[in-house]
């Protein structure tokens, strides 16, 4: 079982992070996502033939080759329809997002699900502020100018920094996992090794979200994280990170960000579900059934889209570093 030694956890509380190799099989536990998304670029494509947009439906290519190709002949953008969250502003009754039941089983994985519980021990709660990126070559990237941080290179920041203060105290444990090979060119990882000691961050809002200037924190000290498919990276909710550019033409760099912690700590995102993913204390508390994952996350959309949007950001920029 993958659970963390002794020495593995004294790098993790030191450093802020810690690549975990070979906590789960590409082929049995990653496959399974892969194939499920694949089958919502077949329906992507299916409505884009049928709107004109696309005469040709790459049907022949893998599945992320397919999806590049089509992004970049249609001249659009798919993230929401694969993301297994809501956006944080304007959720509609049909706002796209994906729940299917191979992301679930990964969310609760039992290997994944060992490892974690070295961290945030036996009661492990699913936070819901968790993404799927599929971070695109340029060439097939085209946002009208608008940033999209699904699919585009995401600047410095703290987990810490992109909840609520209420989540100040909890201990949210972030989980990185790449479905494909992520590497410097694809736009691997990269964080600031002990930047986690500093506290909390200011950050500052903008056309490409909230972000940390690198005038305030240690950039000369960051280091990239080349990770195989089916490797973890571990950081605290207070580690300072970002990802590097995909400067490939044919590559697409896809991960999960997911988040545990301990049940009953406050998640920073209380408009969205979270789940007890495992319990030694009251087993029975744990979601075990991928249909009610989907049904709370659907209602979730329903009680959003007749509601205001609610406060997902503390920062207003007035803050001496966003001058």
């Amino acid at each position: 079982m993958p659970r963390l030694t002794a020495a593995q956890l004294q790098q993790f509380n030191a450093e802020g992070y810690l690549v975990v190799e070979d906590v789960l099989d590409p082929a049995t536990d990653l496959q399974p996502v892969m194939d499920e998304y694949s089958a919502i670029l077949d329906g992507i494509v299916d409505g884009l033939v049928a709107e004109g947009v696309l005469t040709h439906r790459y049907e022949n290519l893998p599945f992320l080759e397919r999806l590049t190709e089509v992004c970049q002949d249609s001249k659009r953008l798919f993230s929401s329809h694969f993301d297994i969250s809501l956006p944080q502003s304007g959720v509609k009754y049909d706002t796209p997002m994906h729940v299917g039941p191979a992301v679930f089983r990964l969310l609760t994985n039992q290997r994944l699900l060992d490892t974690i519980e070295s961290v945030v021990g036996p009661e492990v709660y699913s936070n819901p502020v968790q993404h799927i990126r599929t971070k695109l070559p340029k060439r097939a990237i085209h946002t009208g100018g608008k940033y999209n941080g699904l699919v585009e290179k995401i600047d410095w920041h703290q987990d810490n920094g992109v909840v609520l203060p209420e989540a100040d105290e909890a201990t949210i444990l972030t989980v990185w996992l790449p479905l494909t090979d992520a590497t410097l060119e694809n736009g691997c990882m990269q964080v600031i090794p002990r930047s986690h000691q500093v506290g909390i961050v200011d950050h500052c809002p903008g056309d490409q979200g909230v972000r940390i200037p690198s005038s305030i924190i240690a950039v000369d000290e960051s280091r990239p994280l080349p990770m195989r498919a089916g490797s973890i990276l571990l950081m605290t909710q207070r580690t300072v990170h970002s990802s590097l550019d995909n400067v490939t033409n044919d590559q697409v760099r896809m991960s999960f960000d997911l988040r545990y912690q301990p049940t009953g700590q406050p998640t920073g995102r209380p408009a969205f579900p979270g789940f007890v993913a495992r319990s030694t204390a009251r087993p029975e508390q744990e979601l075990r059934d991928p249909d009610q994952w989907a049904r709370l996350w659907l209602d979730t959309r329903e009680a959003l889209a007749r509601a205001e949007d609610p406060l997902f950001n503390r920062w207003d920029g007035k803050a001496p570093a966003c001058a």
